[in-house]
C-alpha cells in the first residue's frame, strides 16, 4: 500500500461512459492503495445504480493537463490552419454522432 508525504492513498480520477459509443466522463475522485482498489471503490461509489458500461480510474498524478491561463499562446498556432478544423467535411445521415 502505497501513501503519500501525508499518509494519505493514492487520489485517482474516475471516469464513466455511460453507454456504448459515448465518451467516458469524469464522475469524480477517490483514494485508493492501488488501481485494482480504485476500480472496484469506482464501481460502488459511482455505478450503484447500473449508470455504466466501463469505467476508466487514473491516478491523478499521472494526469498532465494545459493550464487554463496558458490557453492563448498554448492554442494560437493551431488558429491559423484552417485545414484543422472538419468545417470543410459533410458527414453523411449514417454516421449518427461523433
Amino acid at each position: 500500500m502505497s501513501k503519500n508525504n501525508k499518509g494519505e492513498l493514492p487520489l485517482y480520477e474516475v471516469f464513466i461512459r455511460s453507454k456504448n459509443g459515448l465518451d467516458h466522463k469524469h464522475v469524480g475522485s477517490l483514494h485508493a492503495a492501488d488501481a485494482e482498489m480504485a476500480l472496484m471503490a469506482a464501481r460502488d461509489v459511482y455505478t450503484r445504480r447500473g449508470e455504466g458500461v466501463s469505467i476508466w480510474v487514473v491516478k491523478s498524478t499521472d494526469i498532465v493537463a494545459s493550464s487554463p491561463e496558458d490557453r492563448g499562446s498554448f492554442y494560437d498556432p493551431a488558429d491559423d490552419k484552417l485545414y484543422r478544423h472538419p468545417t470543410f467535411f459533410e458527414l453523411p445521415d449514417e454516421v449518427g454522432h461523433l
